[in-house]
């Protein structure tokens, strides 16, 4: 058989070479695609479990030396039209794409600045937040600590917490850490695999806005740490915007639940969002969430 002229090594021998987050996403998106699933015909034996990076150049149209420069963070200045040409080859969804923009056209890497100072909740945001009277809502940070809460959003989320632990700035609770790290609150959620991945997911999406924040950098570092879960998640790069969905609880007062979300992000853009939940009137989920709203 002939030998294809690009030599598969290659890739390979770029290991000690380094790779930009940019270049980690793209390759575990040309991870996921097979040759047969965008037409390419493949060839010899294959060493990596997706496309080559040969075949995403060709896809894309770009040169393989334009691509590897890229990757390793030599190329600062890719056109919005590489960039499509890149989602459009990786068969990227909405999310991913605006997450590969965001990417590809982030300042260069620097060392992670001392960490900023903790968060505050804006105060409009927490008075809507105590507003909302029965329906349990959190106010998140960019990072998912928790800035505040609700009386009923804390009875759902965290009854087994102090409900004014959202007070103490510097050891207040974190979303992430709880539903990693916290076996309460890994039992609150029936579908806690797909929870995780979401959160995961989620983080992914707003860790390309604030990516030399030193406190992302702790927050990773610890899950990591703490979490074979986290970890394997984190490697693997999925990126989701979360704005709205349904989620199962398993409560430890009253049973289970099946809630509506709604994070609702402040038009800031700082990282701020509400996270609402509701249960349709009239269902069993909506008697047991006014069970537990008044039996406190």
């Amino acid at each position: 058989m002939e030998r294809h002229p690009f030599d598969e090594a290659t890739e390979f021998a770029d290991a000690d070479r380094p790779v930009t987050e940019l270049g980690q996403f793209l390759r575990s998106r040309r991870d996921r695609i097979t040759p047969d699933e965008v037409g390419v015909n493949s060839y010899g034996r294959r060493r990596v479990p997706g496309l080559r990076r040969e075949e995403l150049a060709q896809l894309a149209g770009v040169s393989i030396t334009y691509l590897t420069r890229l990757e390793q963070g030599q190329s600062l200045n890719a056109s919005d039209a590489i960039i499509d040409a890149l989602a459009r080859a990786l068969q990227l969804d909405a999310d991913e794409r605006a997450h590969l923009h965001a990417l590809a056209h982030r300042a260069p890497w620097k060392r992670p600045r001392a960490a900023t100072p903790p968060e505050a909740a804006k105060p409009g945001a927490e008075q809507l937040l105590h507003s909302m009277g029965d329906v349990p809502a959190v106010l998140l940070g960019r990072f998912n600590d928790i800035l505040a809460w609700n009386r009923a959003g804390h009875l759902l989320l965290a009854g087994h917490l102090d409900y004014a632990a959202t007070s103490s700035i510097e050891d207040r609770p974190n979303q992430l850490k709880l539903l990693f790290l916290d076996e309460h609150t890994r039992d609150l959620y029936v579908d806690w695999p797909d929870e995780a991945a979401l959160a995961v997911a989620s983080l992914r999406y707003v860790a390309a806005q604030f990516a030399d924040d030193r406190r992302l950098a702790e927050l990773v570092g610890e899950l990591s740490m703490k979490s074979v879960e986290f970890a394997r998640l984190w490697a693997g790069h999925d990126v989701r915007l979360c704005t709205s969905g349904a989620k199962r609880f398993r409560h430890p007062e009253v049973g289970e639940l099946e809630l509506g979300y709604e994070a609702l992000h402040l038009p800031e853009g700082n990282g701020q969002r509400l996270l609402t939940h509701t249960a349709q009137p009239g269902s069993a989920s909506f008697a047991a969430l006014r069970l537990l709203t008044s039996a406190s």
